[in-house]
């Protein structure tokens, strides 16, 4: 969903710029050129940036302003999501991202390792030294998260009888964990109180698992065009999302077991056919909605804002978008 399309608040544009920025000079501040080289390439491939928005609308909604200090944690999150993705590149195989091709496609196994372990590390290094402890600790935590998430979703490759429970509970730890951790930092660098730091926290796990089915959706409805790159590639990656476990009839499920990771073009584009056709859309999205209903309940009981508001309406508002790009 790209941010032009969302209402502006001049702070909060000033602050999404100022998160460009510190991310640019923390991706290329290795010793070493080759790994500034492909940092920060990765990063200026841009992406959505919902998790910055989210978390600075909280600090400015909690606060009613943006600190240095929530930037520089906007940054850190954007970094440490940048860092997975690299990883999550080279353990799909994947040749390009966003248009760029990726580390493990250009330099090798083994050196993406190596360029992910950097921005993970650095992320926590620099909130560490520009935030607190305490938010060094909470970015550190939400990395074992994301490992444990990851973890799980590979014990459960090609199985065709994982359950939606278990898929949810994957995307809670992994997409869940960089939105949660967010809005913490959010409420920890506006000094809020336990209570309203607690409900933040519960906004962006919710916030996080509506982006992430979406994005599953989408992976199973969407166009090439649309998405950058190519449609049913989890089916092909043996990753069964939460939006296909809920759908799959026998005869899909018997097909997905036979099939494994082989698929002609053809039949896997038969097989998406065969999932818009049912009630595929229809029973995630109205499952979307309810979801996104609960996470703008979640938010804590501040003073009505500008900044509050947009917190209240981006679940409905990336819902909509995220229909609108369905093929």
């Amino acid at each position: 969903m790209p941010t032009t399309t969302m209402p502006t608040i001049p702070a909060l544009a000033s602050a999404l710029t100022g998160v460009e920025d510190e991310i640019r000079k923390l991706a290329t501040s290795s010793t070493v050129p080759i790994v500034n080289s492909f940092s920060g390439r990765i990063t200026a491939a841009g992406g959505k940036r919902l998790r910055s928005v989210v978390m600075l609308a909280g600090s400015l909604a909690l606060s009613g302003e943006i600190p240095d200090k929530a930037v520089t944690a906007a940054a850190c999150v954007e970094l440490l999501h940048a860092g997975s993705l690299v990883h999550d590149d080279l353990m799909d195989n994947a040749v390009e991202r966003r248009g760029v091709p990726t580390v493990n496609a250009e330099w090798g196994p083994g050196p993406a390792v190596l360029v992910g372990d950097f921005m993970l590390a650095r992320a926590s290094q620099a909130a560490l030294e520009s935030i607190s402890p305490y938010a060094a600790g909470k970015l550190a935590a939400a990395v074992t998260d994301l490992v444990e998430g990851q973890v799980l979703e590979v014990l459960d490759l090609y199985d065709v009888h994982r359950s939606p429970d278990s898929a949810l509970r994957s995307v809670a730890l992994k997409t869940g964990a960089l939105f949660r951790v967010g809005c913490v930092l959010a409420a920890h660098c506006a000094a809020a109180s336990d209570e309203v730091a607690t409900r933040l926290s519960e906004y962006g796990a919710h916030f996080g698992l509506l982006f992430q089915i979406l994005d599953d959706l989408l992976d199973l409805t969407s166009s090439v065009e649309r998405l950058g790159k190519p449609v049913g590639n989890d089916i092909r990656q043996g990753v069964y999302t939460f939006p296909l476990l809920r759908s799959l009839t026998e005869e899909q499920r018997e097909l997905l077991a036979a099939r494994g990771g082989t698929w002609e073009d053809g039949e896997l584009a038969g097989l998406l056919a065969g999932l818009r056709a049912g009630g595929m859309v229809a029973e995630t999205v109205a499952y979307c909605r309810s979801l996104a209903e609960q996470t703008a309940r979640a938010l804590p009981e501040v003073p009505e804002s500008e900044a509050l508001g947009i917190l209240r309406q981006l679940p409905v508002a990336y819902l909509e978008w995220a229909v609108s790009q369905i093929s």
